[in-house]
Parts: C-alpha cells; structure tokens; sequence
C-alpha cells in the first residue's frame, strides 16, 4: 500500500480504530468485533504485550485488513513492523531513524506531531498524525488546515466516537479513536449513532 492508497483507504473508513489493550487475547477480541462492525484499517499499537503475534494472526486470517501498526518509537520498531508485514505505520511523534527503514520497505509512516512544526513537517512527507488531538482541538486543527490547506492530517487521542463528524468537518482526512471503540456493546451500532449511515 502506498500512501495514496492509504489514503484513499482512510478517507472511506473516516474512522482508524487504535487497539491498545493489556493482553493479546483482548487484543485479538478487539479486532473481531471491530472487523464486525465494518471496520477493516486497524492501528495496532506495540504496547500490547505479544503485539507481533497478534499482527501475523491478523495478516494471516484477515488479508484484506489495512494493517497499520502504531507507537513506532525506533528503527527497531519499524523493522519488527516490517517483519509482521504491517502495511503503514504510525507514530506519536517524529522518528527520524524509522524513515529510512520504511521508506526502504515502501510502507507509509503517519508520523505525529503537536505543535505547526511537528505536524506540516510529517504532513511534508505524507499523512501526519496530530497527537494527542485533544490538546488543541478542532481550533487548531483549523489554524493548522488554513495555512496548510493541502496537508493530510489525522487527529488521535482523547477523541471519543461521537465528535469524529466534527473533526472530518473540521478538515481531518480520518480521526484515530482509542477507548471509544473498545468499551462493551455493539461497535456497529455506536458507529451508526455517531457517523450515521
């Protein structure tokens, strides 16, 4: 996947779930009931103990799923991304030693950023990740969208499902959303609810 198609990919689904649980085992869960709802670009972060297991689980019965795999902090992080065939990857922030790396492999790296620099830096080179998004919400989404209008940019963290129109309105290609999307109860019906359709 290239960025373009990563693009195109995240613009349909509008919505990245970000799976960060304590175990495997509710990771893998996680997923099912994600892929349930419909939802078939996942972030799966490397602070989940076993994470690369449940990534080659994921790649082996599920091909289709846009595959990202998150909190990428090292060129070591990337090259284990790698090996788990992930098809992006993404950061909290900028990782200079991890470009190189997948740039290599031809993965997409969503880097992170907070501030204008952090965030049109990585928006330079791609799809920039602005995190944590509830720090300056919409308001500096849109300061950063009006004298960047062309950059592509997805706001993560401390978003829950119902504001996610709010931030596509507000110029966001797609919106990252965490503990939301991992609460109990029907994830289809939440994401009705929120995004109708």
């Amino acid at each position: 996947m290239d960025v373009a198609q990563l693009e195109a990919r995240l613009r349909a689904i509008r919505v990245v779930p970000v799976i960060r649980t304590a175990d495997p085992g509710a990771a893998r869960d996680l997923v099912a009931r994600l892929l349930d709802a419909g939802l078939d670009v996942l972030e799966l972060t490397t602070t989940i103990p076993g994470w690369e297991e449940v990534a080659r689980a994921v790649r082996d019965e599920h091909p289709q799923v846009g595959l990202g795999v998150g909190t990428i902090r090292s060129a070591d992080d990337a090259r284990r991304a790698i090996a788990v065939d992930a098809g992006f990857c993404v950061s909290p922030h900028l990782v200079p030693a991890a470009r190189p790396v997948l740039d290599a492999a031809g993965v997409p790296f969503v880097e992170g950023g907070l501030t204008p620099t952090e965030v049109l830096e990585a928006a330079g080179r791609g799809i920039a990740k602005l995190f944590p998004a509830h720090v300056g919400g919409l308001g500096f989404l849109k300061s950063v969208l009006s004298v960047a209008p062309d950059a592509r940019i997805v706001p993560t963290g401390g978003i829950p499902l119902e504001e996610v129109p709010r931030w596509l309105d507000a110029g966001a290609i797609a919106v990252g959303v965490g503990s939301d999307l991992g609460a109990p109860g029907d994830v289809a019906a939440r994401m009705r609810r929120a995004l109708g359709g």
